[in-house]
């Protein structure tokens, strides 16, 4: 610690916390964490790389699809290092700095999936509602142009975070309620005004929610035109392209919502629970949505079974 002014105390150094009360645990914890991680990381990198190397592929959808693997990875590996020290190693301590960088790539790509859960949501709509000009509007070009705009939007978005973070004084508490940086954690700990930190953090949260409410209009639009298809093996059919997209959907935005909640309005909330949602939040997307993908879509399925050399 060193002196702010004559009446402060700042803190320099953040504590991270694992799972309160099982500390003599955590590094049996850590095996089924860091088999998590592995399997998310190999799982999409076994999409891109399927995507990649599969001229079949090369379709929006699965343009898409890469976005989604990529920034479930970037997910992973903006937590992976401060979970691997807490956990494993016991080594809690953190520098503001690094949190702060931490806490913006963690919610840089958190809202990066949302962006791409929503493209991929009005691509589904495009299929299902007029598939005969479906490659004609959405072209290489435009996909492009769209996965390159809402990544930009989504750093643009966050990039406040950790300058906002870093103006704020630190002088009482420095228990952090996670293994990794979250705003709101942070955001918490300060002993300074952290108004406006909780306004445009409450912003940015409505933005994502607002993914969400168009995601759920483009279904109601899905429904309605499924709905005036004649067969109903056709709707079926229909109905059976948006499955895989409709299980991210869920696995994402549950534990999200849920914990931006706990955070924003959870005066007495569990500190267990919080940690339990806010771990299945970085852990479980980025797991399941491979498998997913792998699952319920038969192109991707025979691919990956085809690179593994099995029918």
């Amino acid at each position: 610690m060193h002196t702010a002014n004559s009446s402060k105390i700042e803190i320099t150094t953040f504590f991270l916390i694992g799972i309160p009360g099982l500390e003599h645990l955590h590094e049996w914890i850590s095996i089924p964490i860091c088999f998590m991680y592995l399997l998310a990381i190999l799982g999409n990198c076994t999409i891109l790389f399927v995507i990649r190397t599969e001229p079949s592929l090369h379709a929006p959808m699965y343009y898409f699809l890469s976005m989604l693997a990529i920034s479930d990875l970037g997910l992973s590996f903006s937590s992976l290092p401060t979970m691997l020290r807490t956990f494993v190693f016991n080594a809690t301590g953190i520098s503001p700095n690094a949190c702060f960088a931490q806490e913006f790539f963690i919610h840089g790509f958190t809202d990066m999936e949302s962006s791409v859960l929503l493209v991929m949501s009005f691509d589904r709509f495009l299929a299902i509602r007029n598939p005969l000009r479906y490659n004609s509007i959405l072209t290489n070009a435009r996909v492009a142009k769209m996965c390159l705009v809402f990544s930009i939007k989504s750093m643009v978005l966050m990039l406040p975070f950790p300058f906002a973070l870093k103006s704020l004084t630190y002088c009482k508490k420095s228990q952090l309620s996670h293994a990794y940086c979250l705003h709101q954690d942070v955001m918490n700990l300060a002993c300074s005004d952290n108004s406006v930190d909780f306004f445009y953090g409450f912003f940015v949260a409505l933005c994502m929610l607002s993914d969400s409410v168009f995601i759920a209009l483009s279904y109601i639009f899905i429904l309605k035109t499924v709905m005036g298809i004649g067969s109903h093996k056709e709707r079926l059919k229909a109905l059976n392209t948006c499955v895989s997209h409709i299980c991210a959907v869920l696995i994402f935005y549950v534990p999200v919502i849920a914990l931006a909640f706990m955070h924003r309005f959870g005066n007495h909330k569990s500190p267990s629970a919080t940690i339990l949602i806010a771990d299945i939040f970085l852990l479980v997307p980025p797991l399941m949505n491979p498998i997913v993908y792998c699952v319920k879509t038969q192109q991707i399925r025979k691919k990956v079974l085809g690179k593994l050399g099995l029918k």
